[in-house]
């Protein structure tokens, strides 16, 4: 006797669990990228990668346009950033798995050129705090262009949770990049808003 096809059902949750996994793994990697980068650069370069920073209106700072996420100061820079990264990457997940990357990209190449063209002249920026606040951004945002009741909920929660971030926006505290945080925001805000343009049309 041969066995039964597998229900609709059955092959959904076999496909919802494949995708969970697949993009887990991508922001494990995305993390753990940062965390190599890290080791490579403090036990082989002694920090000397982080002149591949974002340096403002520089040509040789454009580079770090793509870099700067990946770099960082020292390893209590990275573990500042790798907490509210993952966690906020797994909300980004919550709604639809796929768009973490495309959240990622789009705040990073923001903040990117956003604090390239505005940074403070002589300055280097680096850090995975842009892409923090893309995250934030794009999850704060997102209810108020949904306008479901899940999505709102979700930037409610974000709110509550990360929220008092918000102030890293403002300039004003020495070595903090407050160009890097308001753009990689916008970017989130941006993606936010075409990924629920998106989500209308499939609709």
């Amino acid at each position: 006797m041969a066995p039964a096809p597998p229900s609709q059902g059955s092959l959904a949750k076999k496909e919802l669990v494949r995708e969970v996994r697949l993009q887990g793994a991508l922001l494990g990697a995305m993390v753990g990228a940062m965390w190599a980068e890290e080791l490579v650069d403090q036990f082989v370069f002694h920090g000397r990668l982080n002149s591949f920073g974002i340096h403002p209106r520089e040509p040789r700072g454009l580079l770090g346009i793509l870099t700067a996420p990946f770099l960082h100061a020292n390893f209590a820079h990275l573990a500042a950033n790798s907490i509210p990264l993952l966690v906020l990457g797994l909300f980004v997940m919550a709604r639809r798995k796929r768009d973490l990357g495309y959240v990622f990209a789009l705040s990073a190449l923001v903040a990117g050129v956003g604090t390239w063209v505005f940074g403070g002249g002589g300055t280097v920026h680096l850090g995975a705090s842009t892409v923090v606040f893309g995250f934030l951004g794009y999850l704060l945002a997102l209810g108020v262009f949904e306008r479901s009741f899940w999505t709102i909920a979700g930037s409610v929660v974000v709110f509550f949770l990360y929220g008092g971030a918000l102030w890293g926006v403002l300039p004003g505290v020495p070595g903090i990049s407050w160009e890097g945080h308001l753009f990689g925001l916008l970017g989130g805000v941006l993606a936010a808003r075409v990924l629920a343009r998106r989500s209308v049309r499939r609709s």
